[in-house]
Parts: C-alpha cells; structure tokens; sequence
C-alpha cells in the first residue's frame, strides 16, 4: 500500500470534522454534501473486501426513497447479496476514521478481514440519477484506484441490476451476462416463455401503469420495452423528465400514505403500480367503480407468487420444502391465509432484508416479501437442478410443462435482491397465467386494520426486543401493558422495536376495525412514551 498517495488522496476527499456515520441495512444515507470523504473510503473498502474474498465486489451510489438531496452508497458482496455483517463494522470504521488514522484503519481490517495483499481486486460500480450521484461516483473511483483496483463502472443502474451483474461475474456467467442487455434478453425471454402458456394468448393488450418515482427505474424500463412482447403494453408516468426524484411519488409515498402518487391518473380498476427511486420495491394499487383506492403490498404479492408456485410444485410432484418468510408488520390476514388456507409454512424474522433473505436460503423455495414491497424468491441449488432437469426429461407432458413454467419462473426472478422490474414481470405473468383481474387478487383475502406511529425518545436502546422484535423485554412492564392493551380489541396485536437509524420508537397495531387499531396504536404510543423516557409532547389519539 502506497502511504504517500493514500495521503494524497484522501485530502483531496476530506471528513468533515465531527461528523460519525453508521453503516446500517441500507448502507450510509445522508444529505449528498456530507458523503464524499465515505465515497472515497468505500472504494478503498471495496477493494479489501475484493481481496479478502478473491471475487468481484460491487458499489451502488444511492438513496434509494430518500430526498432527492440525500444520497448514499451500499456494498454488494460476490453472489449479489448484501455486505456481510462484520464488514458493516469495518465500513463504519473506515467512515469515522479520522485522517491520520486512516493508514492505520486499513491496516487493522486487513487483519481482522484476513485480507490476502497479493489477491487482485475487481469493483462494479453503478449509480442512480440523483445530481449528486456522478460526482460521488468519481470519488468511490479513488478509492478503488489508489490501492490498485481494478473497476467496471456500469453508470446509470438500477440497484437490482448491479447486484445481478455482480453475481453474474462471479459465477462466471453462469447465473446470466453482466451486461445490461444480457439483462434484459434473461428476462424477456423468460417472460415470453411464460405467456405462451397462457390459455388465451390471443388476448388483447395487457395495460400496466407503472409510476418510475421519477427515478432510475424510468430509465432502465424504457431501455427494456423493446425486448418485452407486443402483448404488454407498459405506460411510464414520473419519468424524471419533469419533476423531483420520490417527491409525492415512489412505492413509499404509496405506501405510507396509502394514496396515488402525484401524476398518474387512475381510471376505475386499471392496475397501476409504483417503483421506489432505485426501483428495488414495488407496490401494486387501483382505484374500484366507487373511487376507493385499494393498495396491493408486498404481503400479497408474497401470497400471489406463493399461491402460483404452491400449485407448480403440487404438479410437478416433486417434495420440495417452500416457505414464506415475513416480519413483524407482514398483516395478520396475511398470516392467517398463508398458514390456515394455503398450508405454507410462515416464518418471522427481525426486520431488514438481511434478516429475511437468510431465512429464505434454509428452504427449496424460500419466498420473502417485507410489506414495503421489497422482496423475492429463492430456489435451493437442488431445487434449481431438479426442476430444470424435469423440464428437460420428464416423461409426462403435465409434469413436463409444471416443470418448465417453474423454470421460466426462476430466470425471471432476480434472486439476489428484491427488484421491480423482475417482480413486476413474475406478477403480470401470474396473472395472465391464472386469468385474475387486480380486483380478484386484491380479493383473497382482506387486510386487518392498522396503524403505524412513532414515538421520540431519548435514547432507543432502552428497547430491547425478542422473538422476531414482537415482544418486548426492556423497559420493565412495557411488554405486560402491550398485553393488556391488546385484551381490549377484537383481532389485534401490536409491537413496538426502536429504530435501526434515529431515536425513535416505531409502533405497530392491528384491530378488526380502524378505529380499534387507531385507538390501540395510541395507546401503545403512550405506555412507551410514559415507560422509555418519550420526548416532546405525549401522544394524542
């Protein structure tokens, strides 16, 4: 390592003094100005990573649904997934250190991160359409340059997409091109295969409005309309052309306000469905005859791709374990449905996709949604090399063509992470395949009640939860007024689990009717305001 350049370097990318950033599940997020010297740093991580590994790492310059000031960046560890947890710590020490220490910083995570210095280092690079995101960009070529790296930069991606080339060039192409349009051509091709099995090819247009969050996702679907079939017909709305990256747009503004993004005119029953900035969550919607709005999560849509390859494995006869994956704040009827009516297997984790893509990898299918819309499945090496050989030479045609639409089903799943437009081919083709309108998706089965609040806090360690953060263990007596609060309502639960990024307490409930969990939600509200030293006024109902 040249300490002469290091120094160089790094003045020209200099921490701002007193500024400490966390490496969280979503990377480092903060306004655009404050992140040049953690740009710098990641690509000197990355290319530690790189050699500890002796694989390709990739390095996502984004803010995913943050303000269009903000941005961030991620890691992407060799088979597309997220950074290991040891190296989130490594991360914030590089980030935090300050400039004299940094010669010493590396030094240390070159031993703890048994990182071999002979080893080559490669880096993909990608990046989102914020303004800030080119100039940021450059600096994370600093760092992989300065000790030695060697790197790719893919420019304008979608998150997704860097994960998939990623992956893509550590398994030596086996798992697909790492290339935009080796990509696509994955994709579409899948996506053909799919429709032919429709019972009613002849079908007229399928209409799709898709609202881009003014964001990359725009961008990247366009450039793929040509590969998709004339039968889809897909209408871009919040395109970037006009208006703010995630400003009353994006799958998170639907989300959370439970209302259409700014934009986009719904017709009665027209499904529409919204990508968030860096276009790895999606959230399907429509408004009914009477004008009501109907929001179709990413709870069911874990229940749709569920209920479609239950049926598929059922078919193909083969004893395949599959499983749905969920946390916390998954809805109740959800659950129930999954559990009670479909007969799968529902298991809970802590919240953060990490948590949930591990879970997925114990089963032959593992599908995982977080009701924010992020999600996908996953299918066991065995089970992959099982279906695409039943495909193959499987002597009974409805075997045969179980097994080759479960084949198609897993070129079009990005199984790396959670991404739009791969989710939102997986669901057009489920519902071409099965003939269901939105309003009959929508209509398996109906959402309890809910109600998300926050509570400021002094200090939110002093929540501490168990099992899969739905009970609390800290502060003494909260978890037992939880219990008796909910005695009082039909059908609810609720829990509460500090935030993994400010001092804050998140609040959950669920009640047979919306004033119940409002009420519930409050209540909650305020036993942890009262029990873990709330700030500010106390909650109202």
């Amino acid at each position: 390592m040249d300490t002469e350049s290091l120094r160089k370097y790094s003045a020209l990318h200099p921490k701002p003094a007193g500024l400490t950033l966390q490496y969280g599940t979503a990377g480092f997020r903060t306004k655009a100005e404050q992140l040049d010297h953690v740009m710098f740093r990641m690509g000197l991580l990355a290319v530690l990573r790189s050699k500890a590994t002796a694989s390709t790492i990739g390095i996502m310059v984004t803010a995913s649904h943050n303000p269009e000031e903000d941005n961030g960046v991620k890691l992407v560890d060799p088979l597309g997934e997220m950074l290991h947890p040891s190296w989130e710590e490594y991360a914030t020490q590089l980030a935090n250190a300050e400039e004299q220490e940094l010669h010493k910083a590396i030094t240390e995570i070159c031993q703890k991160g048994a990182v071999n210095q002979h080893n080559n280092a490669s880096v993909l690079l990608g990046r989102d359409t914020r303004p800030s995101s080119e100039k940021l960009s450059q600096s994370v070529i600093d760092g992989i340059s300065v000790l030695g790296g060697q790197y790719h930069d893919y420019g304008l991606v979608t998150t997704p997409q860097l994960h998939y080339m990623v992956c893509c060039q550590n398994t030596q192409g086996q798992y697909g091109k790492a290339t935009l349009e080796g990509y696509y051509e994955k994709l579409s091709k899948a996506f053909m295969e799919l429709l032919k099995q429709c019972p009613t090819s002849g079908e007229s247009q399928r209409h799709l409005k898709v609202d881009c969050a003014n964001g990359i996702g725009a961008l990247k679907l366009s450039e793929m309309e040509p590969y998709l079939p004339k039968e889809v017909k897909i209408h871009l709305y919040n395109d970037g052309t006009q208006e703010k990256l995630n400003h009353l747009c994006g799958a998170d503004f639907v989300k959370v306000h439970q209302k259409p993004p700014r934009g986009l005119d719904m017709n009665p029953n027209e499904r529409c469905c919204s990508f968030d900035g860096d276009a790895d969550r999606i959230v399907y919607y429509y408004k009914d005859a009477t004008g009501h709005f109907h929001l179709i999560d990413g709870d069911k849509i874990a229940t749709l791709i569920s209920i479609f390859l239950k049926e598929l494995l059922a078919k193909v006869g083969q004893t395949l374990k599959m499983a749905v994956i969920q946390t916390a704040y998954a809805n109740g009827s959800s659950t129930r449905y999954l559990e009670e009516t479909l007969k799968v297997p529902v298991h809970c984790v802590k919240t953060g996709v990490k948590h949930l893509h591990h879970k997925a990898q114990e089963f032959d299918v593992g599908v995982y949604f977080e009701a924010n819309g992020h999600g996908t499945v996953l299918f066991s090496k065995a089970a992959e090399a099982k279906i695409r050989q039943l495909a193959k030479e499987e002597k009974d045609e409805e075997k045969r063509k179980a097994a080759k639409v479960l084949e198609n089903m897993i070129d079009l799943i990005n199984q790396t992470v959670g991404d739009a437009i791969s989710d939102m081919l997986v669901i057009e083709g489920v519902l071409a395949l099965k003939g269901l309108t939105v309003q009959q998706w929508d209509a398996i089965y109906t959402d309890l009640p809910n109600r998300l609040l926050k509570v400021e806090v002094a200090d939110r360690r002093v929540i501490d939860t168990t099992d899969a953060e739905r009970r609390a263990v800290t502060p003494p007596g909260l978890q037992e007024k939880i219990d008796a609060l909910v005695k009082k309502y039909k059908l609810s639960r609720a829990f509460v689990r500090p935030s993994g990024t400010e001092d804050v307490v998140r609040i959950y409930a669920e009640a047979d009717t919306q004033e119940s969990a409002d009420a519930l939600a409050t209540e909650v509200s305020l036993a942890v305001y009262n029990l873990a030293h709330g700030k500010g006024a106390p909650p109202q109902p």
